[in-house]
């Protein structure tokens, strides 16, 4: 084994036992002949208006709530466990709650909709991590959406909790490495960071780091990281980028009389933002003939699901042309469904306009009842809207059926 890989192995003993590990701390050889002067972590970040709100309610309060909003990488274990031990540690007379709101496949608009569910119902929150560059990039979402459903998390966090301190995250996948190596930025960290620049949000950059420390010989993707789902050794990695971050925002002195402060927000960069979003209940919904809901579906293909999608509520129907209509407030709206190898094609129309078609089949579908928001409108003028949904005779060529299955409606309420 090399010195670099020697060094990393003692790291990542440090890290699972949550020492805190000080940015200069590197010292590695990868070339026998050749000094490696391994990169400070700090390099990647971006301070913002810092976490002075934090660390008061953690210090002086004694209490805190601290949640992780994204995706698989987010709910998957590694640098989540990491860092809520490192709270921990690095406050031992504070009681936490952290709340672990990562779904596999999850981005922006998904978080958008899903937030006041997951995160906002369990009571006041004073810190969120909050990551979406890989599955907004993944999951072909728009630059105008990116941009419209990360806004709307951060206004919709800092209206529940005006005080609120929040960390954006970006992670890594091979992609973005072609593109720093390229020297051009990944457009999703370009539209996320003009939301974190405007909230003047602290940004952790892994998605860079990792691709100047793998450039710096520092270690290998395909031996080390080895997958945009890290490797514990990638999960290290993570941990302490983060861990520096925070050990810089913590320290210093913090005065008694020092108070927590909460600017007023400003005006929206996208007047549509996604602030507001709300899940609806499909028990809510008055069923029409060719629709039915089953009370604890499940698939009987032998293909895989996700959890919250399978053995719960599901509204369904299989029958090209039939109907269904919701009435609702707001200026988008959409359906969240579980998209297997039958996965249709649906007709929708807002407020009697013209019919608009949406293939459900995913390129996952045939492998897995994906679950997958798809925004069927935004933009609209405020106030009452319907949308009525039919299942179209047309399918995607792959595809086995015509189902439609509808875990959730979504609005952007007024």
């Amino acid at each position: 084994m090399n010195t670099s890989k020697s060094w990393y192995c003692i790291f990542l003993l440090l890290v699972l036992t949550i020492a805190p590990v000080p940015a200069q701390s590197f010292n590695t050889r990868v070339d026998q002949s050749r000094p490696q002067i391994p990169l400070d972590a700090s390099n990647y970040h971006q301070p913002g208006s810092g976490l002075q709100n934090s660390r008061i309610r953690f210090e002086q309060y004694k209490q805190g709530r601290v949640a992780f909003l994204g995706g698989s990488i987010t709910y998957n274990g590694g640098w989540r466990d990491s860092l809520m031990a490192y709270f921990q540690r690095r406050f031992p007379e504070t009681e936490f709650e952290f709340i672990g709101a990562g779904i596999p496949s999850m981005g922006s608009t998904p978080s958008a909709f899903r937030l006041q569910r997951d995160v906002l119902s369990k009571g006041r929150v004073d810190l969120l991590f909050v990551e979406a560059a890989v599955n907004d990039d993944t999951n072909g979402r728009t630059s105008e959406e990116q941009v419209r459903a990360m806004e709307g998390i951060i206004r919709h966090l800092k209206r529940s909790n005006e005080a609120i301190d929040v960390v954006m995250m970006h992670f890594v996948d091979p992609g973005k490495i072609e593109d720093y190596n390229e020297n051009r930025e990944p457009q999703v960290i370009t539209n996320h960071n003009q939301v974190a620049r405007y909230y003047d949000l602290p940004v952790i950059n892994l998605a860079k780091e990792v691709t100047d420390r793998i450039n710096n010989s520092e270690f290998t993707w395909e031996d080390d990281f080895k997958n945009l789902h890290p490797s514990p050794f990638g999960q290290g990695i993570y941990a302490h980028s983060m861990m520096v971050m925070l050990e810089n925002a913590y320290s210093g002195d913090l005065d008694a009389d020092d108070k927590i402060t909460a600017p007023p927000l400003p005006v929206k960069l996208d007047a549509y933002c996604y602030d507001n979003g709300v899940l609806i209940d499909i028990a809510t919904i008055k069923l029409k003939k060719g629709w039915e809901v089953d009370p604890s579906w499940e698939p009987d293909d032998g293909t895989s699901t996700r959890a919250n999608y399978t053995r719960v509520p599901m509204l369904i129907s299989q029958t090209p042309g039939s109907t269904i209509s919701i009435s609702f407030k707001g200026n988008a709206v959409g359906i969240a469904v579980a998209a297997g190898q039958d996965a249709g094609t649906i007709e929708f129309r807002i407020d009697k306009g013209n019919w608009q078609l949406q293939n459900l089949f995913t390129r996952w579908s045939e492998h897995l009842h994906l679950p997958w928001y798809y925004t069927l409108a935004s933009g609209l003028p405020p106030g009452d809207h319907q949308l009525e949904l039919r299942i179209s005779e047309q399918k995607h060529e792959r595809s086995s059926g015509h189902a439609c299955r509808i875990r959730y409606f979504f609005v952007n309420g007024n």
